[in-house]
């Protein structure tokens, strides 16, 4: 495959279909930048875009953030998902107001010694808010690669080597907006299970199309199987139901107002105090329980 060739597809394409999301504005700080980068971990666009304008209202800086209370926190961040990133978050942003003045470092190896931030967000950042040449590898940068380039359709396990695969395919110019292309492109077009293979701009170049369209081996179906998280039944989300008892609640709340979110008594005992491990929820003296203040 010609790079020149896949430079100049993806970047068209990109500059015509991106999305207007909210933190693609210009004028988006570095700290509105990685905001939107851990928000969208494992969680649709659609439902990350309204509460990140939510708290760049609030919260529009790191140090504004900072001075926010734990409960207070955790109720803004609502379904956003594993509650424990809104904590890592807010560490984060203390850590930056305590030891960079406030300012969003701008090194990935400043922002990897950041509270809860790793490859995938530290590399996004220097990319997108700073604008620095460096390989962003999310599952949709992983799933057009392994398609175009290696003309395999499953993307199998992630490994550090991928930094290298994409860092091959970087343009030496708009590496940033390269970047945000291919991402995008596995977003809309080149989907996980049923890709739009007729308005993908690397159609004619695609490595799979090639091929002939070869169907993954029952070896990678299973791999990919395994890989795949359910969520319905689990302690996850057993764990989310209390949560939203204790975010909806003014004043602690009793042991029987959380016993009849879940029929399983062992799971809800289970979920409930691995809550209180993971310092998202708290116990007083009374026995009832809240948000950690």
């Amino acid at each position: 495959m010609s790079h020149n060739a896949l430079h100049k597809s993806i970047l068209q394409w990109f500059r015509i279909n991106a999305r207007d999301l909210a933190w693609r504005d210009p004028d988006t700080s570095a700290w509105g930048i990685l905001l939107s980068e851990v928000m969208s971990q494992q969680t649709p666009v659609a439902r990350v875009e309204p509460i990140w304008l939510e708290w760049m209202e609030k919260w529009p800086t790191p140090e504004a953030f900072a001075a926010a209370s734990t409960d207070e926190v955790l109720r803004a961040w609502g379904k956003l998902g594993y509650p424990r990133r809104a904590l890592r978050l807010l560490e984060c942003a203390r850590e930056i107001v305590d030891k960079h003045g406030g300012r969003v470092p701008d090194t990935v190896e400043e922002l990897l010694a950041l509270p809860g931030i790793g490859d995938y967000t530290a590399r996004a950042v220097a990319a997108f808010a700073f604008q620095q040449n460096v390989p962003v590898v999310d599952t949709n940068v992983r799933r057009v690669y392994k398609r175009a380039v290696e003309g395999r359709f499953l993307q199998g396990t992630a490994s550090k080597k991928e930094l290298i695969d994409v860092t091959s395919i970087l343009p030496a110019e708009n590496g940033p907006e390269f970047s945000a292309g291919i991402m995008e492109l596995g977003a809309l077009v080149c989907t996980a299970a049923a890709p739009k293979c007729q308005e993908c701009p690397l159609l004619d170049i695609c490595e799979w199309q090639r091929l002939g369209c070869p169907a993954p081996s029952d070896e990678e179906l299973a791999s990919a199987k395994k890989r795949v998280q359910k969520f319905a039944g689990t302690d996850r989300q057993v764990r989310g139901l209390i949560m939203d008892v204790l975010r909806g609640a003014d004043a602690p709340v009793s042991k029987a107002a959380i016993d009849v979110v879940w029929p399983d008594e062992a799971q809800r005992s289970r979920a409930l105090f691995s809550l209180l491990s993971d310092g998202l929820a708290e116990q007083d003296a009374n026995g009832n329980f809240h948000l950690p203040r």
